[in-house]
């Protein structure tokens, strides 16, 4: 008897599943569409990225060397605050926390753009976006960024030629899910921006509280 007990608990444990609504597919389009958006929006007002850094390495690079220090300087900055916010979200690992610590900065900066120095709106930008970005980066057993679609799209193609998972296709689904949502979020923030000016970062704010919500329960078996 004690021996059948034994057995069969591990399988009924192993049948739980935890309810985790951070890893939600519906978590990860929202924050990648708001990724997108931020892209736009910051680009067009004040010239930089604060998602994706690639463009930043790309334009420090250029600059640098051609000796254009104050424009390399002017990339360095989103890139900095960026490595600074996601290191404080790997290291607290506080999800609810560093997501509202992002509404945070992204309402900071609403308020102070063009108001105060470009300088310290970018870095409030970038900080609140790697708070929530390095703290939510998968979606049901899949890793993923909400900042970027190269490595999402890499992911895809990954699943798409893995024969051997049996998830595979719904994977690669649900990275180019991501990534259409990355697409469709820069084409609202460029739009958006051009009719709304500063107060597009309403939208992105909005999503923030809108993941909060969604993630407001504790995870619990089901």
């Amino acid at each position: 008897m004690a021996m059948q007990a034994a057995l069969t608990e591990p399988s009924a444990k192993a049948g739980v599943e935890v309810y985790a609504p951070e890893r939600s597919l519906l978590v990860a389009s929202i924050l990648s569409m708001s990724g997108g958006f931020l892209d736009a929006f910051t680009w067009l007002s004040l010239g930089v990225f604060a998602s994706s850094q690639t463009g930043n390495v790309v334009f420090l690079g250029v600059y640098a060397l051609s000796g254009q220090w104050q424009r390399a300087l002017h990339h360095l900055l989103p890139l900095a605050a960026f490595v600074l916010g996601a290191v404080v979200a790997v290291r607290t690992r506080a999800v609810r926390g560093c997501l509202v610590g992002g509404i945070v900065c992204l309402t900071a900066a609403l308020l102070l753009l063009h108001r105060a120095p470009d300088q310290i709106v970018i870095l409030g930008i970038s900080f609140g976006v790697a708070l929530q970005s390095a703290s939510f980066r998968q979606v049901g057993r899949w890793k993923y960024l909400s900042v970027t679609v190269t490595g999402n799209m890499l992911r895809a193609i990954d699943q798409f030629v893995d024969a051997s998972d049996p998830d595979a296709a719904s994977g690669a689904g649900t990275m180019l899910t991501l990534c259409l949502t990355f697409l469709l979020g820069a084409a609202a923030g460029g739009c958006v921006t051009k009719w709304l000016g500063t107060w597009s970062l309403a939208l992105p704010i909005a999503s923030s509280m809108c993941v909060l919500w969604l993630c407001r329960r504790r995870n619990h078996p089901r």
